[in-house]
């Protein structure tokens, strides 16, 4: 992970770009693993830790009706987290994740492990759909690993 996230860093710092992040089932992971980093200040800007559904609301601006229509739990409303943190707080660059960590919460349809993440770089924004085996920090571990490298990939 420590290869992973000093080239990001250089990456975003290359790029003069800032990160910010918008966080339901990690609870803020991904921006701890992002400060872990000495000066990361440089191109880490904030987190939204966003875990309940007001919160995606009140703190990204997601529509109420986007999450009925799809639940907290999806595409729609992982691409508008990641929207929302970038609109809030300036940044060129987000990463956004919901999900279901377990061990409780899942359903047939959304099984616990299951989680979506959305990147919004530059005015772009794209989502991927994954569904993580293990116990809740497995689930955990895996989306800020996942959600750091696929931000790295889709770097201009």
């Amino acid at each position: 992970m420590n290869n992973l996230l000093t080239t990001l860093a250089a990456a975003l710092h290359t790029r003069q770009w800032t990160l910010c992040t918008a966080e339901s089932c990690t609870g803020g992971l991904i921006a701890a693993t992002c400060t872990e980093l000495s000066g990361s200040s440089v191109w880490f800007d904030r987190g939204f830790v966003t875990y309940s559904n007001a919160a995606k609301t009140q703190m990204l601006g997601v529509s109420t009706s986007l999450i009925s229509q799809h639940g907290a739990v999806s595409e729609a409303v992982a691409k508008a987290m990641a929207e929302g943190a970038a609109r809030r707080s300036g940044c060129q660059v987000s990463v956004a994740v919901t999900g279901i960590a377990g061990p409780t919460g899942g359903s047939p349809e959304k099984p616990v492990g299951t989680v979506w993440i959305a990147w919004h770089i530059h005015g772009q924004t794209e989502a991927a759909h994954h569904v993580f085996s293990g116990d809740r920090q497995h689930v955990r571990n895996n989306t800020v690993e996942r959600a750091l490298q696929g931000l790295l990939d889709r770097l201009p």
